[in-house]
């Protein structure tokens, strides 16, 4: 990289975030290389000066950073680490960047394998979502020094307002997960504070306006609430890929022996909103699984796509999460006839929001009834 001239950059993936965070990156003046797999999602880039490129080697090979956002893991390491991939095809020198949610043990074999090829790979996920981008004021998560990150931090400045460095390859990746594990808490309390207001006779407007204001707020609350009342499910981050962002923090946490129970209900409940068709709706969609059934099946939903299997219980009539324990024994909060936390109702009650469906529906973690305790 010279000091006399502005490195060049390509980009790979420009979909809801990457488009946004490349077009910022063209504002600062830096030449742009750019490639997706949907050509048309890279339109606009192009229409503004972008060079189109065929292929992510054919991107990256002039660049002097490469920035990559794409879905999952088993995208970042064909990308990276095929034959034709970015450590290969990039030039000597050349920074790699991955702003994808992935695998902190992926971002570490790049990171070795691109140091072989006398390359530089950081995992570098993101968060503030497609408003963030958007606006160019992300939040980065860095799986390097500071002083390692020196020769890019201009272009990071482009699209983001606060830089954290996590000092070695793979931490970016941890640290992001540990976003996605309290952004699932708050996502699935919103969710549970708006079924509660409307069940509850209250305005669901004015109770996110207070929860808003104390120390129940979020800004996921706050920003995604409003949007949820309103019916509006249009993403700013997919469903399918949040529910990928949790199985890794699962996956990640089960290697090292502890266990999430937060983060495993979010993703239940997610994994069951992309079985019935909303896999393609933003986060705030959870709310679907506690409204009508007409509701539900107006924004695409069909709860008869369910595998309703996968909630079975394990070799006991219990409540259905899995563990052994005594008849007398009531869990998942005490749901001792089956479900909504243990409290009585007759056989014409409806559960999980009120949305009704048949005696063998079962929904919201499913354990024995309806399940929704989670």
């Amino acid at each position: 990289m010279t000091t006399t001239a502005k490195p060049k950059v390509a980009f790979i993936g420009t979909g809801i975030m990457g488009a946004p965070i490349a077009g910022h990156i063209m504002d600062a003046g830096y030449e742009l290389t750019v490639y997706n797999r949907t050509k048309s999602k890279a339109d606009a880039l192009v229409e503004r000066g972008a060079t189109w490129a065929e292929s992510p080697a054919a991107a990256a090979r002039e660049a002097d950073i490469v920035f990559t956002m794409l879905g999952y893991p088993a995208d970042v390491e064909d990308v990276y680490l095929s034959t034709d991939g970015l450590v290969r095809a990039a030039k000597t020198g050349a920074w790699l960047v991955d702003l994808t949610t992935s695998s902190a043990q992926l971002a570490r074999d790049i990171h070795d394998a691109a140091e072989v090829e006398d390359k530089h790979a950081v995992d570098c996920p993101v968060t503030g979502g497609e408003q963030g981008a958007i606006d160019g004021t992300l939040t980065l998560i860095l799986g390097c020094t500071e002083a390692d990150a020196a020769p890019i931090l201009p272009v990071l400045e482009t699209f983001s307002s606060k830089v954290c460095y996590f000092d070695g390859a793979g931490n970016g990746q941890t640290a992001k997960l540990c976003n996605q594990v309290s952004l699932a808490g708050c996502m699935v309390g919103m969710a549970d504070a708006l079924a509660l207001a409307q069940q509850g006779g209250i305005d669901p407007a004015r109770m996110l306006d207070m929860v808003g204001a104390g120390m129940g707020g979020s800004r996921a609350l706050t920003g995604l609430g409003p949007r949820a009342l309103a019916g509006d499910y249009k993403p700013g981050f997919l469903v399918e890929h949040f529910r990928k962002d949790l199985r890794l923090a699962i996956e990640q946490s089960e290697d090292l022996e502890i266990t999430l129970p937060g983060a495993e209900t979010a993703f239940t409940l997610y994994d069951m909103l992309c079985q019935i068709g909303g896999e393609r709706l933003g986060t705030q969609a959870i709310s679907l699984l506690y409204a009508e059934q007409a509701d539900a099946a107006a924004a695409g939903l069909d709860w008869g796509k369910l595998d309703v299997s996968q909630f079975e219980p394990d070799g006991h009539d219990g409540c259905g999460c899995g563990h052994d324990h005594g008849d007398d024994h009531e869990c998942c909060g005490g749901h001792g006839d089956g479900c909504c936390g243990g409290h009585g109702h007759d056989g014409d009650h409806e559960c999980c929001g009120g949305h009704d469906h048949g005696q063998d529906h079962e929904c919201c973690g499913g354990h024995g009834g309806c399940g929704c305790e989670g």
